[in-house]
């Protein structure tokens, strides 16, 4: 069994509110995860000093393999000539050079896409025809039993309750490459309201039968949650063998002083379908 932890959004800066970020950390702590997933906008601004910020807090997560990719946020919006010159510069002086990269543990392969466009579509974000074929190729190579799992900060499908519905240019694109490599879940965040369900939800695709998880992590550590996630924080737990995939949404509450698990749920893996479904043991 993988245990992979999903963090997002945590807004360091004026947002940030440290009382949650010290409980994420000592969830982090206690839960024990294999690898961590930190789905972008680790800034309010893309400034220097929110960006020490954020790679203080993830330097304090337990010493397990970390995933990571910019958001919309950690590109400067209003520093016009930064943006244009080199809109990644200070993400990846700070968080990581690599801006696509891919992560092989033991039963799993973990591809994470930079999907913001700082000249186009700063909101909204990005995939490119070329990073589909990085995903290609990262997952050509991977074995028939290992779970496969995207990870960008923007949003392929947005959540039912969601305030702004528009989603990534060619994201239904995306998504039939990602069903055609046979992808079992994809990791998110953006949206500041955590979605879990399938991507048949909102698109049925070239593939009919199963879709794929699709996993959005609200804000895990600032105000600024939205929708039903109002001023709420959140991360999810993801738990994947070789038969299911386990997903524990938590949220902070204040009576308790820490997040605590808000539901559950349960998916068969991708490649078994319906036979894969939970067998009670």
């Amino acid at each position: 069994m993988l245990t992979v932890l999903h963090i997002s959004d945590l807004h360091c800066g004026p947002p940030f509110v440290r009382r949650v970020g010290e409980a994420a950390l000592a969830s982090a702590a206690a839960l024990q995860p294999d690898c961590i997933v930190a789905s972008g906008d680790f800034t309010q601004r893309a400034k220097p000093e929110q960006f020490v910020e954020a790679r203080q807090f993830l330097d304090a997560l337990p010493r397990v393999p970390l995933v990571v990719c910019p958001g919309n946020h950690d590109v400067p919006l209003y520093r016009i000539i930064e943006r244009l010159r080199s809109p990644l510069g200070l993400y990846r002086q700070y968080i990581a050079d690599e801006l696509d990269s891919v992560l092989r543990l033991e039963g799993v392969t973990i591809v994470s896409l930079n999907s913001t466009a700082p000249y186009t579509a700063i909101s909204n974000g990005r995939i490119h025809r070329h990073q589909l074929e990085f995903c290609q190729r990262a997952f050509e190579t991977a074995d028939e039993e290992e779970a496969r799992i995207v990870v960008a900060h923007h949003h392929f499908a947005p959540a039912p309750d969601y305030e702004k519905a528009e989603v990534m240019p060619k994201a239904r694109r995306a998504l039939d490459v990602f069903a055609e490599l046979k992808v079992d879940m994809i990791l998110g965040g953006h949206l500041h309201r955590a979605y879990i369900g399938n991507s048949l939800d909102v698109y049925p695709g070239g593939d009919r039968q199963h879709g794929m998880i699709i996993v959005q992590s609200g804000t895990t550590t600032s105000r600024r949650g939205r929708a039903r996630e109002r001023e709420k924080n959140t991360f999810n737990l993801i738990r994947v063998d070789h038969r299911t995939i386990r997903i524990t949404h938590y949220m902070y509450f204040d009576a308790a002083g820490g997040f605590e698990p808000f539901s559950r749920h349960i998916f068969p893996r991708a490649r078994l379908g319906h036979l894969g479904g939970d067998d009670g043991n």
